[in-house]
Protein backbone atom coordinates (compact mmCIF):
# COMPACT_ATOMS: atom_id res chain seq x y z
CA UNK A 1 0.00 0.00 0.00
CA UNK A 2 1.43 3.58 -0.79
CA UNK A 3 0.59 5.85 2.04
CA UNK A 4 0.86 9.03 2.68
CA UNK A 5 0.95 10.78 6.05
CA UNK A 6 1.04 14.32 7.27
CA UNK A 7 2.35 15.42 10.56
CA UNK A 8 2.84 18.73 12.65
CA UNK A 9 5.27 16.79 14.64
CA UNK A 10 8.41 14.40 14.11
CA UNK A 11 11.57 13.20 14.90
CA UNK A 12 13.87 14.23 16.53
CA UNK A 13 11.24 16.22 18.64
CA UNK A 14 10.36 14.45 21.45
CA UNK A 15 6.89 13.52 22.46
CA UNK A 16 3.76 10.79 22.76
CA UNK A 17 2.63 11.48 19.10
CA UNK A 18 6.28 11.53 18.05
CA UNK A 19 6.75 7.96 19.94
CA UNK A 20 3.37 6.25 18.44
CA UNK A 21 4.57 7.80 15.06
CA UNK A 22 8.48 6.50 14.90
CA UNK A 23 6.73 2.40 16.28
CA UNK A 24 4.07 2.57 13.72
CA UNK A 25 6.42 3.94 10.55
CA UNK A 26 8.87 1.03 11.29
CA UNK A 27 5.93 -1.40 11.48
CA UNK A 28 4.53 0.08 8.26
CA UNK A 29 7.62 -0.47 6.30
CA UNK A 30 8.54 -3.91 8.50
CA UNK A 31 5.18 -4.95 6.94
CA UNK A 32 6.07 -3.81 3.18
CA UNK A 33 4.06 -0.87 2.33
CA UNK A 34 5.47 2.38 1.00
CA UNK A 35 5.79 5.23 3.28
CA UNK A 36 6.03 8.95 2.37
CA UNK A 37 6.03 12.09 5.31
CA UNK A 38 5.06 15.24 5.12
CA UNK A 39 6.60 17.03 7.58
CA UNK A 40 7.17 20.86 8.80
CA UNK A 41 10.60 21.88 8.41
CA UNK A 42 12.83 20.63 11.55
CA UNK A 43 12.10 16.99 11.15
CA UNK A 44 15.06 14.47 10.53
CA UNK A 45 15.48 11.47 8.21
CA UNK A 46 13.46 8.33 8.64
CA UNK A 47 14.75 4.59 8.24
CA UNK A 48 12.81 3.48 5.10
CA UNK A 49 10.58 6.18 4.76
CA UNK A 50 10.74 9.25 2.47
CA UNK A 51 10.70 12.57 4.46
CA UNK A 52 8.95 15.74 2.59
CA UNK A 53 9.88 18.84 4.43
CA UNK A 54 7.39 21.48 3.90
CA UNK A 55 8.01 25.35 4.94
CA UNK A 56 6.70 26.03 8.57
CA UNK A 57 7.15 28.84 11.29
CA UNK A 58 7.99 28.48 15.19
CA UNK A 59 4.59 28.37 16.92
CA UNK A 60 5.83 30.86 19.74
CA UNK A 61 2.46 29.56 22.40
CA UNK A 62 3.64 26.16 22.06
CA UNK A 63 7.76 25.91 21.71
CA UNK A 64 9.28 23.49 19.67
CA UNK A 65 5.92 23.24 17.54
CA UNK A 66 6.01 24.78 14.27
CA UNK A 67 3.17 26.06 11.79
CA UNK A 68 3.02 24.74 8.63
CA UNK A 69 2.53 27.34 6.00
CA UNK A 70 -0.43 26.84 2.90
CA UNK A 71 2.19 25.24 -0.52
CA UNK A 72 0.58 24.30 -3.43
CA UNK A 73 3.22 21.47 -4.34
CA UNK A 74 1.48 19.85 -0.98
CA UNK A 75 -1.47 19.02 -3.94
CA UNK A 76 1.15 18.79 -6.92
CA UNK A 77 2.90 16.00 -5.09
CA UNK A 78 0.48 14.33 -3.98
CA UNK A 79 -1.19 14.11 -7.40
CA UNK A 80 2.29 12.82 -8.68
CA UNK A 81 2.35 10.49 -5.81
CA UNK A 82 -1.06 8.99 -6.21
CA UNK A 83 -1.21 6.88 -2.60
CA UNK A 84 -3.96 4.67 -1.75
CA UNK A 85 -4.67 5.99 1.43
CA UNK A 86 -3.75 10.00 3.02
CA UNK A 87 -3.53 10.04 6.69
CA UNK A 88 -3.20 13.32 8.56
CA UNK A 89 -2.36 12.71 12.46
CA UNK A 90 -2.75 15.43 14.61
CA UNK A 91 -4.54 18.05 11.65
CA UNK A 92 -4.47 21.96 12.73
CA UNK A 93 -1.97 23.12 10.24
CA UNK A 94 -0.10 20.85 7.91
CA UNK A 95 -2.17 18.13 8.45
CA UNK A 96 -5.27 20.42 7.32
CA UNK A 97 -3.16 21.31 4.41
CA UNK A 98 -3.04 17.41 3.62
CA UNK A 99 -6.55 16.76 4.20
CA UNK A 100 -7.61 19.42 1.60
CA UNK A 101 -5.48 18.33 -1.09
CA UNK A 102 -5.97 14.62 -0.09
CA UNK A 103 -9.84 15.68 -0.98
CA UNK A 104 -9.40 17.80 -3.82
CA UNK A 105 -7.34 15.09 -5.44
CA UNK A 106 -10.29 12.68 -4.61
CA UNK A 107 -8.47 10.50 -2.09
CA UNK A 108 -9.29 8.74 0.80
CA UNK A 109 -8.73 10.57 3.82
CA UNK A 110 -8.21 8.76 7.76
CA UNK A 111 -7.36 11.94 9.85
CA UNK A 112 -6.09 10.96 13.92
CA UNK A 113 -6.79 13.42 16.52
CA UNK A 114 -4.16 13.33 19.54
CA UNK A 115 -3.90 16.00 21.45
CA UNK A 116 -6.69 17.55 23.09
CA UNK A 117 -5.52 21.08 22.20
CA UNK A 118 -8.84 23.35 23.63
CA UNK A 119 -7.83 22.20 26.89
CA UNK A 120 -4.62 23.42 26.84
CA UNK A 121 -5.60 27.20 25.84
CA UNK A 122 -6.77 28.31 28.74
CA UNK A 123 -2.90 27.21 30.14
CA UNK A 124 -1.45 29.83 27.76
CA UNK A 125 -3.83 32.48 28.21
CA UNK A 126 -5.63 31.72 24.62
CA UNK A 127 -9.28 30.35 26.53
CA UNK A 128 -10.74 32.87 24.36
CA UNK A 129 -10.14 30.86 21.00
CA UNK A 130 -11.47 27.49 22.07
CA UNK A 131 -14.91 27.53 19.97
CA UNK A 132 -12.93 28.54 16.93
CA UNK A 133 -10.44 26.03 18.01
CA UNK A 134 -13.03 23.53 17.84
CA UNK A 135 -14.95 24.56 14.59
CA UNK A 136 -11.79 24.59 12.72
CA UNK A 137 -10.61 21.12 14.03
CA UNK A 138 -14.42 19.92 13.61
CA UNK A 139 -14.05 21.30 9.75
CA UNK A 140 -11.28 19.35 9.13
CA UNK A 141 -12.07 15.94 10.70
CA UNK A 142 -15.04 16.33 9.08
CA UNK A 143 -13.19 15.34 5.46
CA UNK A 144 -12.00 12.64 6.61
CA UNK A 145 -13.80 9.07 5.73
CA UNK A 146 -12.48 7.72 9.23
CA UNK A 147 -11.06 9.32 12.19
CA UNK A 148 -9.13 8.03 14.97
CA UNK A 149 -8.23 8.44 18.57
CA UNK A 150 -6.69 7.14 21.58
CA UNK A 151 -9.69 6.59 23.92
CA UNK A 152 -13.12 5.76 24.11
CA UNK A 153 -13.46 8.95 26.20
CA UNK A 154 -11.94 11.19 23.61
CA UNK A 155 -14.38 9.62 21.06
CA UNK A 156 -17.14 10.50 23.46
CA UNK A 157 -15.86 14.51 22.94
CA UNK A 158 -14.89 14.39 19.22
CA UNK A 159 -18.80 12.56 18.61
CA UNK A 160 -20.33 15.34 20.83
CA UNK A 161 -18.75 17.96 18.88
CA UNK A 162 -20.19 16.58 15.47
CA UNK A 163 -17.04 14.43 14.22
CA UNK A 164 -18.25 11.81 12.40
CA UNK A 165 -17.18 8.41 11.60
CA UNK A 166 -14.81 7.68 14.75
CA UNK A 167 -12.88 4.98 15.82
CA UNK A 168 -10.34 3.92 18.00
CA UNK A 169 -6.75 3.65 17.14
CA UNK A 170 -4.96 3.40 20.54
CA UNK A 171 -1.59 2.83 19.72
CA UNK A 172 0.85 -0.23 21.37
CA UNK A 173 4.35 0.02 23.86
CA UNK A 174 7.69 -2.01 23.25
CA UNK A 175 7.38 -4.41 25.93
CA UNK A 176 10.95 -5.74 25.61
CA UNK A 177 12.76 -2.35 25.55
CA UNK A 178 10.54 -1.34 28.87
CA UNK A 179 11.00 -4.31 31.44
CA UNK A 180 11.03 -5.03 34.51
CA UNK A 181 14.52 -6.47 34.24
CA UNK A 182 16.17 -3.00 33.98
CA UNK A 183 15.86 -1.96 37.08
CA UNK A 184 19.35 -0.58 38.03
CA UNK A 185 20.67 0.58 41.46
CA UNK A 186 22.69 3.55 39.67
CA UNK A 187 19.87 4.75 38.37
CA UNK A 188 17.93 5.08 41.52
CA UNK A 189 20.95 6.59 43.03
CA UNK A 190 21.07 9.41 40.45
CA UNK A 191 17.42 9.85 40.43
CA UNK A 192 16.49 9.80 44.63
CA UNK A 193 20.20 12.40 44.42
CA UNK A 194 21.99 9.47 46.05
CA UNK A 195 19.51 8.04 48.12
CA UNK A 196 18.77 5.45 46.70
CA UNK A 197 17.34 3.57 49.45
CA UNK A 198 14.58 5.84 49.88
CA UNK A 199 11.16 5.44 47.89
CA UNK A 200 11.06 6.76 44.58
CA UNK A 201 8.06 8.31 42.72
CA UNK A 202 8.75 8.54 39.22
CA UNK A 203 6.80 11.42 36.57
CA UNK A 204 7.62 11.23 32.92
CA UNK A 205 6.51 13.61 30.46
CA UNK A 206 6.54 17.03 28.90
CA UNK A 207 7.10 19.49 31.57
CA UNK A 208 4.42 21.96 30.08
CA UNK A 209 1.45 24.12 32.18
CA UNK A 210 -1.75 21.58 31.18
CA UNK A 211 0.66 18.41 32.85
CA UNK A 212 -0.48 18.91 35.75
CA UNK A 213 2.72 18.63 37.68
CA UNK A 214 2.88 21.31 40.41
CA UNK A 215 0.31 19.57 41.72
CA UNK A 216 2.58 17.05 43.21
CA UNK A 217 4.29 20.24 45.01
CA UNK A 218 1.67 18.88 47.47
CA UNK A 219 1.52 15.73 47.66
CA UNK A 220 5.66 15.59 48.29
CA UNK A 221 4.69 18.30 51.19
CA UNK A 222 3.55 15.46 53.18
CA UNK A 223 6.37 12.36 51.91
CA UNK A 224 9.27 13.95 52.97
CA UNK A 225 11.20 10.35 52.86
CA UNK A 226 10.11 9.88 49.46
CA UNK A 227 11.65 11.04 46.24
CA UNK A 228 10.64 12.74 42.94
CA UNK A 229 12.04 12.59 39.69
CA UNK A 230 10.43 14.51 37.27
CA UNK A 231 11.60 12.76 33.58
CA UNK A 232 10.88 15.35 30.53
CA UNK A 233 11.27 18.79 29.22
CA UNK A 234 9.61 21.92 28.57
CA UNK A 235 8.37 25.18 28.76
CA UNK A 236 7.27 25.38 31.82
CA UNK A 237 10.73 24.02 33.76
CA UNK A 238 11.77 27.61 35.12
CA UNK A 239 8.95 27.68 36.67
CA UNK A 240 8.41 24.11 38.31
CA UNK A 241 12.22 24.34 39.51
CA UNK A 242 11.07 27.15 41.61
CA UNK A 243 7.45 25.77 42.91
CA UNK A 244 9.79 22.36 43.90
CA UNK A 245 12.43 23.90 44.61
CA UNK A 246 12.71 23.25 48.91
CA UNK A 247 11.16 20.12 48.53
CA UNK A 248 13.15 16.72 47.42
CA UNK A 249 12.95 17.04 43.62
CA UNK A 250 15.42 15.85 40.54
CA UNK A 251 14.73 17.03 37.15
CA UNK A 252 16.17 14.79 35.08
CA UNK A 253 16.03 16.22 31.97
CA UNK A 254 15.07 14.17 28.77
CA UNK A 255 15.98 10.84 28.75
CA UNK A 256 16.11 8.76 25.98
CA UNK A 257 16.63 4.91 25.14
CA UNK A 258 17.98 2.64 27.49
CA UNK A 259 18.15 5.65 29.92
CA UNK A 260 14.84 5.90 29.88
CA UNK A 261 13.38 2.59 30.30
CA UNK A 262 16.12 1.80 33.26
CA UNK A 263 14.53 5.23 34.77
CA UNK A 264 10.91 3.75 34.10
CA UNK A 265 12.33 0.44 35.97
CA UNK A 266 13.93 1.85 38.39
CA UNK A 267 11.16 3.37 40.30
CA UNK A 268 8.96 2.30 42.91
CA UNK A 269 5.77 4.26 41.60
CA UNK A 270 5.00 6.02 38.44
CA UNK A 271 2.79 9.32 39.12
CA UNK A 272 0.48 10.90 36.23
CA UNK A 273 -1.26 13.52 37.47
CA UNK A 274 -2.46 15.21 34.00
CA UNK A 275 -5.68 15.35 33.15
CA UNK A 276 -5.98 16.27 29.46
CA UNK A 277 -4.39 13.36 28.21
CA UNK A 278 -6.09 11.77 25.61
CA UNK A 279 -4.28 7.90 26.02
CA UNK A 280 -1.10 8.81 28.46
CA UNK A 281 1.72 6.58 26.63
CA UNK A 282 4.11 6.99 29.52
CA UNK A 283 1.88 5.34 31.76
CA UNK A 284 1.93 2.52 29.37
CA UNK A 285 5.22 2.62 29.24
CA UNK A 286 5.62 2.49 33.06
CA UNK A 287 3.20 -0.59 33.49
CA UNK A 288 5.41 -2.19 31.06
CA UNK A 289 8.32 -1.68 33.51
CA UNK A 290 6.53 -3.09 35.98
CA UNK A 291 5.67 -0.15 38.14
CA UNK A 292 2.51 0.61 39.67
CA UNK A 293 0.84 3.56 38.36
CA UNK A 294 -0.95 6.30 39.92
CA UNK A 295 -2.94 8.55 37.63
CA UNK A 296 -5.79 11.09 37.90
CA UNK A 297 -9.12 9.74 36.94
CA UNK A 298 -9.31 11.60 33.65
CA UNK A 299 -9.27 11.72 30.14
CA UNK A 300 -8.01 9.05 28.25
CA UNK A 301 -5.83 7.22 30.92
CA UNK A 302 -9.41 5.49 32.49
CA UNK A 303 -8.60 3.25 29.23
CA UNK A 304 -5.13 2.28 30.42
CA UNK A 305 -5.77 2.37 34.02
CA UNK A 306 -8.08 -0.30 35.58
CA UNK A 307 -8.40 1.58 39.18
CA UNK A 308 -7.17 -1.56 41.87
CA UNK A 309 -6.59 -4.06 39.02
CA UNK A 310 -3.64 -2.58 37.38
CA UNK A 311 -3.00 0.41 39.33
CA UNK A 312 -4.70 3.18 41.10
CA UNK A 313 -6.97 6.16 39.47
CA UNK A 314 -7.50 9.79 41.61
CA UNK A 315 -9.38 12.64 41.64
CA UNK A 316 -7.47 15.39 40.29
CA UNK A 317 -9.57 18.28 41.15
CA UNK A 318 -8.33 17.17 44.94
CA UNK A 319 -5.14 18.98 46.07
CA UNK A 320 -3.61 16.04 47.40
CA UNK A 321 -5.94 13.67 45.59
CA UNK A 322 -2.70 11.42 44.83
CA UNK A 323 -1.44 11.24 47.80
CA UNK A 324 -3.79 8.37 49.45
CA UNK A 325 -3.04 6.17 46.60
CA UNK A 326 0.33 6.59 46.57
CA UNK A 327 0.44 6.07 50.46
CA UNK A 328 -1.01 2.67 49.60
CA UNK A 329 1.27 1.61 47.30
CA UNK A 330 4.17 2.61 49.74
CA UNK A 331 2.77 1.16 52.46
CA UNK A 332 1.97 -2.29 50.56
CA UNK A 333 4.38 -4.09 48.90
CA UNK A 334 2.09 -7.07 48.52
CA UNK A 335 -0.47 -4.78 46.41
CA UNK A 336 2.70 -2.86 44.23
CA UNK A 337 4.33 -6.50 43.29
CA UNK A 338 0.69 -7.30 42.04
CA UNK A 339 -0.57 -3.99 40.47
CA UNK A 340 2.47 -4.59 38.80
CA UNK A 341 2.27 -7.76 37.92
CA UNK A 342 -1.17 -7.03 36.01
CA UNK A 343 0.21 -3.67 34.44
CA UNK A 344 2.73 -5.78 32.86
CA UNK A 345 -0.29 -8.33 31.47
CA UNK A 346 -2.21 -4.82 29.92
CA UNK A 347 1.36 -3.93 28.48
CA UNK A 348 2.01 -7.25 27.21
CA UNK A 349 -0.93 -7.70 25.02
CA UNK A 350 -0.34 -3.91 23.77
CA UNK A 351 1.74 -4.34 20.96
CA UNK A 352 2.81 -1.95 18.24
CA UNK A 353 1.78 -4.36 15.58
CA UNK A 354 -1.44 -5.31 16.91
CA UNK A 355 -1.88 -1.52 16.71
CA UNK A 356 -0.43 -1.29 13.39
CA UNK A 357 -2.95 -3.98 12.04
CA UNK A 358 -6.20 -2.14 13.36
CA UNK A 359 -4.22 1.14 11.40
CA UNK A 360 -4.54 -0.96 8.14
CA UNK A 361 -7.86 -1.87 8.76
CA UNK A 362 -9.04 1.86 9.31
CA UNK A 363 -6.86 2.63 5.91
CA UNK A 364 -8.55 -0.50 4.24
CA UNK A 365 -12.16 1.23 5.20
CA UNK A 366 -11.52 4.56 4.48
CA UNK A 367 -10.45 3.01 0.68
CA UNK A 368 -13.56 1.60 0.86
CA UNK A 369 -15.75 4.57 2.17
CA UNK A 370 -14.38 6.72 -0.76
CA UNK A 371 -15.02 4.41 -3.68
CA UNK A 372 -18.37 3.60 -2.26
CA UNK A 373 -18.84 7.52 -2.51
CA UNK A 374 -17.43 8.33 -5.93
CA UNK A 375 -19.63 5.50 -7.16
CA UNK A 376 -22.86 7.66 -5.59
CA UNK A 377 -21.69 10.19 -7.40
CA UNK A 378 -21.35 8.48 -10.37
CA UNK A 379 -24.62 6.80 -10.17
CA UNK A 380 -26.08 10.69 -9.03
CA UNK A 381 -24.34 12.17 -12.42
CA UNK A 382 -25.46 9.16 -15.05
CA UNK A 383 -28.96 9.65 -13.85
CA UNK A 384 -29.31 13.04 -12.77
Amino acid sequence: MRIALFTEVFPPKIDGITTRLAATLSELVRLGHEVTVFAPKSAGDFPGVRVIRVPSLPFPPYPGLEAALPDPRITTELARLRPHVVHAVGPVCLGAWGALAARTLGLPLVASFHTDLAKYLAGYRLASLERALWAWLGSVHGLAHVNLCPSSVTRRELVEHGVPYVGIWRGGVDSERFHPGKRSFAMRDRLTGGRPDLPLLLSVGRLAPEKGIESLAWVMDELPEARLALVGDGPDRMRLERVFAKLPVHFAGFLEGEELATAYASADVFVMPSSTETLGFVALEAMASGVPVVAADAGGLRDIVQHGENGLLYDPSQRKGALAPINELLASRGLRLELARMGRKAAENASWEAETLRLLAAYELAIERAQRSLLGKLWGFATG
